[in-house]
């Protein structure tokens, strides 16, 4: 086996390997069987321990353990065109976020629905109920939630067919619930001494300490998805701290992929920083004063902004999706698709004092429009204030100092093709033609650098034949060769590393913009440009496959193939094809493969832009051949 032959072998291994990585892993979670309900306490109990040596967790620890309360919960509702709040008597927090779906009679709203929700809604109608319990309105009314209609953003319990909780919900991981240096701070009752159509307050005494936790939707300068929280502490606050809650777990790119942010200013220039996740334990970084936090699931989540300074340090904690399983357990159970191990859900928690605290709190879809937005409402030039709210969902990593331009770039094209075609299909279509377009010289110059390689080929196998004793001699004379016909064997690699910054863009403008989930283009196909296409579905799951047939990764597939073919054509009468000519059409079609294999479980929209893309390369490889033959 010659050098190229091993190298594409160790390529294609790597891409099988980052297959298996990327996406059966499901973001480094290892697959295990569902812990039963002894293994849960043993673990917990093991989480406990490992963290009791850090004494600023005392708080938290005495939280860790599910504590039932004798105290009968009841629910209350505030809810405008944005939010559907359910709040508790125990912990006076947020048992529920729900957010309405886009309807022709709620056009505010941004978040479509999806696959989940209309499988869920089908199949596991006692778990699609918003509420999920009775509740209690301004009016004084009690009532039953409707069903459907809604997206659930945090965890919430999941019933049984006779609509009573397979497992316990621990009150503690409500969103913006105290947690405290006792168990009783996280259930404890709170009466409700306000409730108007925009107000609800909630009050409760513990030993020396009095709490007051007054939540709001402001009429005035308050933006889309957002409240106020108001906490009046009086007595001693120390080791108290106030929870985000657990967004539920969503798919993006085919994988779990929650985030935790928190921005910070060093040196009177904020940043952000991208945390973390939290193993199996507390997580503790103190001497550190967010100004805010951020807990998201991919798609939507959660911003807590304290809008007084806090005492300094935050805690994150990675909750066992056993004890608080994620709603997508419901989808075919009996195949346990997606096991409630596989799916830990990821709090935050931000240290309280006493005296009066408020926050402002952003609960909805990261769409970078919508923070940016609110950065420009609640933002004040003349202060020199900007919330920054946009970088919670903004590229980072390694190399986002290239692909963040260039994303935001296409997502400004792809937004102005929308406008005109009211269709993020084919606005992704328009967009991948503007981008051949633009691409179009770098592309030709490629193209017809391939061409004369193939043209020169059959004179540089005759220089390896002759001079197949003098390796150093055939490698001047294939040289010369080059010189003499023009050609460089390198001009064929500069246009693609050029157009790399592009490439990149596009896979994490398609991967994971807001705007895609849930939007549709062929029914019954293409319901998801955020999620792979499903042709059909099936009930027993196939390695890897799973129950459905994505058919836009095999379209894609074949158009690589296609272009394979085209860039390696049939030798002509009387020529017999090289080793190398038979390698190089051996990797064409594995690589098709590998790609098939590697975009199986992307989203539609990222498949439909490399498809058309492809065949875009075709007609203009088909093109510029045709132009350049009677010159070869």
């Amino acid at each position: 086996m010659d050098k190229r032959s091993l190298l594409f072998v160790f390529l294609l291994s790597i891409s099988f390997f980052a297959v298996h990585t990327w996406f059966d892993a499901k973001n480094g979670q290892t697959k295990q069987q569902t812990l039963s309900k002894a293994e849960d306490a043993d673990s917990e109990s093991k989480r406990i321990k490992s963290f009791e040596h850090i004494p600023s967790l005392n708080g938290l620890i005495a939280q860790a353990t599910p504590t039932k309360t004798k105290t009968k919960e009841e629910f209350y509702v505030l809810e405008n065109e944005y939010q559907q709040l359910v709040f508790s008597n125990i912990g006076g927090a947020l048992a529920e976020i729900n957010l309405p779906l886009r309807s022709n009679t709620n056009k505010a709203s941004i978040v479509k629905e999806i696959d989940f929700d209309r499988e869920i809604l089908a199949k596991s109608p006692q778990n699609a109920h918003f509420p999920l319990r009775p509740f209690h309105t301004v009016q004084g009314l009690q009532q039953k939630g409707t069903l459907g209609g809604y997206y659930p953003l945090l965890r919430r319990p999941i019933l049984n067919t006779n609509g009573e909780q397979i497992s316990e919900f621990p009150p503690q991981y409500y969103a913006f619930n105290i947690l405290g240096d006792t168990s009783e701070i996280s259930t404890l009752h709170y009466e409700v001494t306000r409730f108007e159509p925009n107000l609800i307050q909630f009050t409760s005494k513990i030993g020396q300490r009095h709490i007051v936790k007054t939540f709001s939707i402001p009429q005035e300068r308050n933006g889309p998805y957002c409240l106020q929280l108001d906490i009046q502490i009086e007595g001693d606050a120390k080791n108290l701290s106030l929870t985000s809650g657990v967004p539920d777990a969503e798919i993006v790119g085919g994988s779990y992929a929650p985030l935790l942010r928190i921005q910070v200013t060093k040196n009177n220039v904020s940043d952000v920083e991208t945390l973390d996740l939290p193993k199996k334990e507390i997580n503790y970084v103190p001497n550190v004063q967010p100004n805010w936090i951020s807990n998201n699931n991919g798609f939507l989540g959660i911003i807590s902004d304290p809008l007084e300074k806090l005492n300094p340090g935050y805690f994150t904690e990675q909750i066992p999706g056993t004890l608080l399983p994620t709603r997508l357990t419901l989808v075919d159970p009996g195949y346990n698709l997606y096991p409630a191990s596989d799916y830990p859900g990821y709090a935050t928690y931000l240290p309280l004092k006493t005296g009066a605290l408020s926050f402002r709190i952003f609960a909805g879809p990261f769409d970078e429009n919508l923070l940016k937005k609110l950065d420009s409402l609640f933002g004040s030039p003349l202060l020199h204030y900007n919330p920054d709210y946009a970088s919670a969902q903004s590229i980072q990593g390694w190399f986002s100092f290239i692909s963040a331009p260039f994303s935001k770039f296409l997502f400004f094209l792809m937004e102005i093709f929308y406008t005109v075609t009211r269709s993020w299909a084919a606005a992704i279509i328009l967009l991948t033609i503007a981008l051949r377009l633009m691409m179009y010289p770098l592309n030709t110059w490629a193209i017809r650098s391939s061409v004369k390689m193939q043209a020169i080929a059959p004179k540089i196998k005759l220089i390896q034949e002759k001079h197949k004793k003098d390796p150093r001699r055939a490698q001047l004379e294939i040289m010369s060769a080059y010189k003499e016909s023009g050609v460089n064997p390198m001009t064929g690699c500069i246009p693609q590393l050029l157009q790399l910054p592009f490439l990149m863009g596009m896979f994490y403008l398609l991967k994971s913009s807001f705007p895609l989930r849930g939007a549709p283009f062929i029914p019954g196909w293409i319901d998801d440009l955020a999620a792979p296409d499903i042709l059909f579905a099936w009930g027993q799951p196939i390695w890897f496959i799973g129950n459905e047939l994505h058919l836009l990764p095999i379209l894609m597939g074949l158009s690589m193939f296609v272009q394979q073919k085209l860039t390696s054509p049939a030798p002509k009468e009387g020529e017999t094809i090289s080793d190398a000519q038979k390698q190089q059409k051996m990797m064409g079609i594995m690589m098709s493969v590998v790609f098939v294999v590697l975009f199986y479980n992307f989203p539609s929209g990222l498949n439909l832009y490399f498809m058309f893309s492809t065949l875009l390369g075709i007609l203009q490889q088909w093109w510029v051949m045709k132009k350049m033959r009677p010159a070869i």
